[in-house]
C-alpha cells in the first residue's frame, strides 16, 4: 500500500495494522485530545480494513475486539476519532481488560478517546507481495503518515517514582518542542533494528506529572486560548513553566498572552513573580506581563504618597474625602500590609502642602472678616461652596496633616508654623464665632499633641504657641463643644492643662491667672484647667516653701 508520501508501506500484524483507527496519542493516567494533523480519510480507513481482511482473511476478529471494546460516539466520527483509548497502570504498558470499568475523564475528557498498549504484543511488519519496505528512511523522513499512527512512547517520572507513560506521533511532539525533538533524535540514533517503529523516550526529574501531562495535551490544541480559558490562571502559569523548560515556544507565547490579559489574585501574582525569578524569558516576549509585575522606570512611592495626599486637601466632596483619607491613612501605616519596608515622606514636599492649606485660610478669614455673619452659610456668586464649608474643608486638612506628621515624628515644624500666623490670630478677633472656632480646632489638635508628649518642640516653641491660641482658644470653647465634630472635650482641657504644665513656673502663672479670670466670668464656655491650676500651685509655692524649711499654713495651701 502507498502512503500519503509516495513511499511504499509493509503490511504490518494485525496489532499495527489497525494503528490507523487509533487517536495520535495515548496516557497511562488520562486522555488527551487527538492530533488533527494525522487522520485518515474514512475512504482510506474502508480501503484499509478491505485490504487487511484480504491479507489475513483468517484472523479472528476477536483480536481487534480486544484492542477496541466499544465503537466510539457518532459525534466523534467526524473528527476522526473512532474507537475509544483504555488507560495504563501507572508504570505499566500491559493493556487493561476491555471489560474493566473505566472512570469519568478529567477537564477534556470528551475531545479524546483511551487506548491500551502492550509493548509484547507489537510484531514486526510482515513485508507485503515479499517486497520489504524502507523502515529506516520513513523514520528519518519526518512526514507525517495517517497509517503509521503513534511511533513513540513518551515516559516522565517524577522525584518521587511516580511515572506517566504515553504513547504518541513524534512528528506532532517534535515539531511544537526542540527539546524533546532532541530527545527523540537521540533515541532514533540508538536503535539497532531499523525495522523497530516504536522509539522509547524517558524524561526524569519532572516536578508535577499533571501540568507536564497538560502541557502536552496543548501541543494537540487547535484553539489554544480557548483551552487556557478553561483551565485558568493558576494552571496557565503552571504550563507556562513547563512550556519555557522544554522550548515549546507556542505554548509560551498563548500563556503569556493569556496571562497578560486577564485579571490575578494576590496569590497568583506572587506565584508569576516566583516563576520569572526561576526562568529567564525573552525580554520582548514576555514584555507584556513584567509591566504589570515591575513597575517601569524611575517612580517613588514618597512622591507619589504627596501627590495622593495633595489631591485629598483639594477636594470638595465630603463623603469622597473621608474615604481617601482612611485610605492613605491605611497605605502609609507602618503596620499596613502594602508596605514591605520602611520609606518616609518627604518632608519639604509635605510642608509645601501645609503652607498651601494654610494661604487659603488666611485668604478665606480675610473674606470672612469683612462678609456680614448671616452671608457666611450661603454661597458666594463666584464660589461653588458657603465660605463657613471652605474654612472647615482646610481645617480638616491641616488636622489630617498634623497626624500625619505626628505619626512619621517630623510635626514639630509645623508648631512652629502655626504659632506664626500672627495675621490669622489677629483676624480671629474680628471674624464672627461661627467660623473663628474653626481654628480653635487646630490649636486643639496641637494641645493635645503637646499634652500627650508627641511634640519634642524647645521650651519657647511652646511658649509662643501658647502664647499666640490659648486666647482664641478660652474664646471659642464653648463653641467646639456644640460643634465637637468628633473631638473629645475632655482629652482638649487635660492636653490644655498639661501642655502649660511643660513651660517654666513663671509662664505657667501668666496662663493660669489668665484662665482664672476667664473661667469666672464664663463658666462652662471656659475649659476647667483645675487639676492643672492645682499642680501649677503646689510646685509654686507649697514645694517651694518645703524647700526652704517653712511649714505652709492651711490657707496656703
Amino acid at each position: 500500500m502507498t502512503d500519503p508520501c509516495g513511499s511504499r508501506r509493509s503490511t504490518a500484524s494485525p496489532r499495527r495494522r489497525n494503528s490507523g483507527l487509533r487517536a495520535a496519542w495515548c496516557c497511562s493516567f488520562t486522555a488527551f485530545p487527538p492530533s488533527p494533523d494525522c487522520r485518515p480519510s474514512s475512504r482510506t480507513l474502508h480501503k484499509q480494513q478491505s485490504s487487511q481482511t484480504a491479507v489475513a482473511p483468517s484472523k479472528p476478529p476477536s483480536v481487534v475486539n480486544s484492542l477496541h471494546s466499544s465503537p466510539s460516539p457518532s459525534s466523534k466520527i467526524g473528527l476522526g476519532i473512532i474507537d475509544p483509548r483504555r488507560i495504563l497502570s501507572p508504570g505499566r504498558v500491559s493493556p487493561i481488560d476491555s471489560d474493566a470499568s473505566v472512570g469519568p475523564l478529567p477537564e477534556n475528557a470528551g475531545s479524546v478517546s483511551k487506548v491500551s498498549i502492550d509493548e509484547d504484543n507489537i510484531q514486526d511488519p510482515q513485508p507485503r507481495g515479499g517486497k520489504p519496505s524502507s523502515s529506516t528512511a520513513e523514520l528519518a523522513s519526518g512526514l507525517c503518515d495517517g497509517e503509521k499512527g503513534f511511533d513513540l512512547m513518551l515516559k516522565v517520572t517524577d522525584g518521587l517514582g511516580r511515572s506517566l507513560v504515553m504513547e504518541m506521533d513524534s512528528e506532532i511532539l517534535c515539531a511544537n518542542s526542540s527539546y524533546l525533538a532532541g530527545m527523540v533524535l537521540r533515541s532514533r540514533r540508538k536503535v539497532s533494528d531499523a525495522l523497530k517503529d516504536v522509539w522509547e523516550v524517558e524524561v526524569e526529574g519532572v516536578d508535577n506529572l499533571r501540568v507536564f501531562r497538560e502541557t502536552i495535551e496543548m501541543m494537540y490544541e487547535r484553539d489554544d486560548m480557548n483551552w487556557l480559558v478553561n483551565a485558568g490562571v493558576s494552571r496557565a502559569i503552571d504550563v507556562l513553566e513547563v512550556s519555557a523548560s522544554i522550548m515549546f515556544d507556542r505554548g509560551t507565547m498563548s500563556c503569556l498572552r493569556y496571562l497578560e490579559a486577564v485579571p490575578w489574585n494576590e496569590h497568583e501574582e506572587e506565584k508569576l513573580k516566583g516563576l520569572f525569578s526561576r526562568c529567564s524569558f525573552d525580554e520582548s516576549v514576555a514584555e507584556v506581563v513584567l509591566a504589570r509585575l515591575r513597575p517601569q522606570g524611575s517612580n517613588s512611592s514618597e512622591e507619589l504618597a504627596v501627590q495622593l495626599i495633595r489631591s485629598v486637601a483639594n477636594g470638595t466632596n465630603v463623603n469622597a474625602r473621608k474615604e481617601l483619607q482612611a485610605l492613605v491613612n491605611g497605605l502609609l501605616s507602618e503596620s499596613s500590609i502594602y508596605r514591605k519596608e520602611h520609606a518616609g515622606l518627604n518632608k519639604e514636599s509635605l510642608y509645601s502642602v501645609c503652607c498651601a492649606c494654610m494661604n487659603s485660610l488666611l485668604e478665606l478669614f480675610k473674606e470672612a472678616s469683612s462678609t456680614p455673619p448671616d452671608v457666611l452659610v450661603i454661597s458666594m456668586p463666584k464660589e461653588k461652596k458657603p465660605l463657613i464649608e471652605r474654612v472647615s474643608r482646610q481645617v480638616e486638612n491641616l488636622n489630617w496633616l498634623l497626624e500625619i506628621l505626628l505619626d512619621k515624628q517630623m510635626a514639630e515644624d509645623l508648631v512652629y508654623l502655626w504659632a506664626t500666623q500672627d495675621e490669622l490670630i489677629r483676624l480671629h478677633e474680628r471674624t464672627s464665632p461661627m467660623i473663628r472656632y474653626e481654628l480653635s480646632r487646630i490649636s486643639a489638635c496641637v494641645f493635645i499633641a503637646l499634652g500627650k508628649g508627641k511634640l519634642h518642640c524647645c521650651a519657647d516653641m511652646r511658649h509662643a504657641v501658647l502664647h499666640g491660641w490659648f486666647r482664641p482658644m478660652l474664646m471659642d470653647f464653648g463653641w467646639l463643644q456644640r460643634c465637637s465634630k468628633g473631638m473629645d472635650m475632655r482629652s482638649l482641657e487635660e492636653g490644655l492643662g498639661q501642655a502649660i504644665l511643660t513651660l517654666p513656673l513663671k509662664q505657667q502663672q501668666n496662663f493660669f491667672v489668665e484662665w482664672f479670670q476667664f473661667f469666672g466670668t464664663q463658666g462652662n464656655e471656659c475649659p476647667n484647667l483645675s487639676k492643672a491650676f492645682q499642680v501649677w500651685w503646689r510646685r509654686s509655692f507649697v514645694k517651694s516653701m518645703e524647700a526652704s524649711g517653712k511649714n505652709p499654713t492651711a490657707s496656703q495651701v
